[in-house]
């Protein structure tokens, strides 16, 4: 058995909280070990709050009912490209050993400098990536990437095609004794 789901929430910071129950609670329901699904949660918080902050432009979030707001959050992903979106998307599956998370937004997207990480990469490699792209020890921003880095097994940081960007991770579950999920 597997198990997938799909939100579409505004980009706004009370989405944050709300993704990362949804997963926790499901995760709990499944029977993954409760450290996974906290590492898991944690990689999806961060994906998530990247999404509010740097997903589109802020002016549509919070302004629905201003006067000339054609704003419709069905809408958003049917919108042309390099315009703005008050909401991003989650997509999680858990299936067999993995579970496998990806957060999408409709934001410029990554600069082309800023190829992170992926599963093909040799260990030495991604060590002097993460040399280069971590940020400075007083900086308040810039961490979260390199946190879902060390939390996930096997990262994808890309851009949609059009604008937008798509943070995917993925990791070994563990489940615990008599798991309504478990791996046959």
């Amino acid at each position: 058995m597997s198990i997938w789901w799909s939100l579409h929430l505004r980009r706004e910071a009370a989405s944050v909280p709300l993704a990362r129950r949804f997963l926790l609670g499901t995760m709990e329901t499944a029977g993954v070990d409760p450290d996974i699904s906290f590492d898991l949660s944690v990689a999806l918080s961060e994906a998530c709050a990247n999404a509010v902050e740097h997903g589109g432009d802020r002016r549509d979030v919070g302004d629905i009912d201003a006067p000339g707001a054609l704003w419709d959050t069905w809408d958003a992903w049917d919108e042309q490209p390099g315009t703005a979106s008050g909401q991003y998307r989650v997509t999680a599956y858990l299936d067999g050993e993995k579970c496998r998370i990806e957060v999408a937004d409709s934001g410029p997207g990554f600069p082309a400098r800023c190829a992170l990480r992926t599963a093909d990469q040799p260990e030495s490699d991604q060590h002097q990536h993460q040399q280069q792209y971590l940020p400075p020890v007083g900086a308040e921003d810039g961490r979260g990437l390199c946190l879902i880095e060390q939390l996930a097994d096997h990262v994808h940081f890309g851009n949609r095609p059009g604008c937008g960007a798509v943070v995917s991770f993925d990791k070994v579950l563990k489940w615990r004794e008599g798991a309504l999920l478990m791996v046959s």
